[in-house]
């Protein structure tokens, strides 16, 4: 079965708390819990991961990429612009990485400085969003074997 790391950066802990016009009133737990529901949609595992520790994310990559993991999907949050060393772990692991966004940073005038290293990203469809990434990156997956 085909696993994918699903990783939420900086300061999603705060959704359904804060910002509610802009992300939606769902906090992280009910994100995780849409996440997994499309995961067993589509028949694949997933491993939910967040931390506001660029580090501790940085170090999970890492352990990713000499693990079982197939493909990663990323919602950097506070780590879309000022963080090379998170987009330089990104860019040195073996499997393909899909960024996502609930909303649409590029709408606000914000530049991703991760999605450059990404396979792809999905911008603006709310947590619907992690059902396309999830299926790209299953899709990619597929691709290469």
């Amino acid at each position: 079965m085909t696993k994918i790391l699903v990783v939420h950066g900086a300061g999603m802990n705060m959704r359904g708390k804060v910002q509610a016009e802009r992300f939606g009133p769902q906090t992280l737990d009910e994100y995780d819990e849409k996440i997994n529901g499309y995961a067993a949609e589509l028949g694949v595992e997933v491993e939910i991961f967040h931390s506001n520790i660029e580090g501790r994310v940085i170090d999970r990559f890492y352990e990713a990429h000499d693990g079982d993991v197939d493909a990663a999907v990323i919602n950097p949050a506070g780590y879309t612009i000022g963080h090379p060393a998170l987009a330089a772990a990104i860019s040195q692991v073996r499997f393909p990485t899909i960024e996502l966004h609930v909303s649409n940073p590029t709408a606000r005038g914000n530049v991703s400085e991760i999605a450059p290293v990404c396979r792809g990203v999905v911008l603006g469809f709310g947590l619907f969003g992690y059902y396309l990434a999830l299926r790209g990156a299953l899709d990619l997956v597929s691709s290469r074997t």
